[in-house]
């Protein structure tokens, strides 16, 4: 479920929290008989004979997050190969199971977990084995309504080409372009995006694209396709399945990386234009199933070739931008993929991910993957300072934990980007301040390359560095006139005010931010 505006095109100690948040949400089911299944599952299956699901087994130990001062590849590498290994052993007495009785599946290793359609029978047979932690749901989820908007801009038709802008106000706002004097783009630096897909040969994004080396595209551990069959209703899908070069079916995708990297002549659309880009699309037509997410996350920790064969952790990007929701009122599988955002920071890489499009009332930011503590949860604000209404407010509380969300704010509304057909145009929602965050962030580790690989500082750094924001709306022990709160998180992103901090790390690091 993408995160924009379809009207126009203290928290939780790391790793810890998903492990805290897996507790909290299996609670409820304790009692559900046979007590692994979740009981959305059990409802559906009143329903139907067979339906959609993820089964989870045994984890390795809590991840351990990624030791300071090592290679980026290696920490990648290693809690990869880590997490490969635990699975392909685990898994073989199920899969072997499953292979006897006829049934299809797919592995996952990134979270212990196989996708099936299984009838009542089989599903309350796997639920009894003791290598089988919970039965979750697999089914597709479609994006929210639109969301009202009282800004006018954010209406605005797509525009062509011609209609030329030289730095967007939102690139602007984050401070990109004094970054960009002093020689600091993103380069060296890459970042993935899931989501509808991506025109890769837009001419403000193929430069940037990793599978374009000015000549010849090579998509292979660039691009991987997760959607192999219809999830959404009308059938009308342009980019068919398992497309083999980058395709954007809604426009979405291609947007949301524009804000990260673009940039094309009059048209400086980007925050980081130095740094690369890689995609997975995980959504057909902004209908989405927990293993297409769960399958991109898999892709951008070790990048596969175009069959899903062969995985490269030496080529996963340092950020993921995840500007999509997927609502567990609507069957999303919540502690699977609160596994794989943690197992996803532990190995090394930030993942930022749009608070949603729920508000403006307090506990909106409802949805994954925004609501995990190892996610970075980005709010909008509109060109003026001020929250967007639709912007989803915070706390999250699941059980007795409750933790700050969104973590900070980036523009928002009436956002020029790129969209399919060579064109631009203006998007709203938090799926466009996602981006803004992610180029940031692209242009800090581009700046200080040794917090590759260091997620938790990155995002100190960015907490620490933004403009403080307030708000006259106070949301359970937050008060909105204090810093941080839960409307703006800890401020206002600022590009210019992250790097300096980061660039006095001999002070920073002796005062207890490493």
């Amino acid at each position: 479920m993408t995160q924009s505006n379809r009207t126009s095109p203290a928290p939780i100690a790391a790793l810890a929290g998903a492990w805290l948040l897996l507790a909290a949400l299996a609670a409820p089911f304790a009692s559900a008989a046979p007590g692994k299944i979740d009981q959305a599952v059990l409802g559906k299956l009143d329903q139907q004979p067979k339906v959609s699901v993820l089964v989870r087994l045994t984890e390795p130990a809590a991840p351990q997050a990624a030791a300071g001062g090592a290679d980026f590849a290696a920490k990648v590498g290693a809690a990869a190969g880590r997490h490969q290994r635990h699975a392909a052993q685990s898994q073989r007495p199920l899969r072997a199971d499953l292979d006897q009785r006829g049934v299809r599946y797919r592995i996952f290793w990134l979270v212990n977990a196989i996708a099936l359609e299984g009838s009542s029978a089989l599903l309350h047979d796997l639920a009894l084995r003791t290598d089988v932690v919970a039965i979750e749901p697999n089914w597709a989820v479609q994006m929210r309504p639109p969301q009202p908007e009282s800004d006018p801009a954010a209406a605005s038709p797509l525009l062509g080409p011609s209609a030329a802008t030289a730095v967007t106000w939102g690139v602007a706002d984050v401070g990109a372009p004094q970054l960009w004097a002093q020689g600091i783009t993103g380069a060296g630096v890459v970042v993935g995006g899931q989501d509808t897909g991506y025109q890769w040969d837009h001419p403000a994004l193929i430069a940037s694209y990793r599978g374009w080396n000015g000549s010849v595209a090579d998509h292979v551990y660039n691009w991987f396709d997760a959607i192999s069959t219809d999830l959404g209703p009308t059938g009308a899908n342009p980019c068919g399945f398992l497309s083999p070069a980058p395709c954007d079916d809604d426009s979405h995708g291609t947007h949301t990386i524009g804000t990260v990297v673009g940039s094309a002549s009059g048209e400086q659309i980007g925050v980081a234009p130095g740094a690369r880009w890689i995609g997975c699309r995980n959504m057909e037509n902004g209908w989405g199933v927990p293993s297409t997410y769960l399958a991109c996350f898999e892709f951008f920790v070790a990048p596969t070739d175009l069959a899903g064969l062969n995985p490269r952790p030496d080529l996963a990007p340092h950020v993921i931008n995840n500007s999509w929701g997927c609502p567990p009122s609507e069957g999303c599988a919540q502690n699977t993929l609160a596994l794989a955002v943690a197992n996803v920071r532990a190995a090394g890489i930030l993942v930022v991910a749009s608070a949603g499009n729920s508000g403006s009332g307090c506990a909106s930011v409802i949805d994954p993957p925004a609501i995990y503590p190892e996610s970075f949860g980005v709010g909008a604000y509109g060109s003026g300072g001020a929250i967007a209404s639709f912007s989803s407010r915070g706390p999250v509380t699941i059980g007795a934990q409750t933790w700050l969300k969104p973590d900070i704010a980036a523009p928002g509304v009436g956002v020029r980007s790129s969209v399919p057909g060579s064109g631009y145009g203006s998007k709203s929602g938090t799926s466009m301040a996602g981006p803004h965050v992610a180029g940031v962030a692209a242009l800090l580790l581009s700046a200080v390359p040794e917090l590759r690989g260091q997620p938790a500082l990155v995002e100190q750094l960015l907490r620490a560095s933004a403009r403080p924001a307030t708000s006259n709306q106070s949301c359970g022990a937050f008060a909105g006139g204090a810093v941080p709160n839960a409307v703006f998180g800890h401020g206002r992103i600022d590009a210019r005010a992250a790097v300096a901090l980061a660039l006095a790390r001999d002070g920073l690091f002796n005062n207890g931010f490493e």
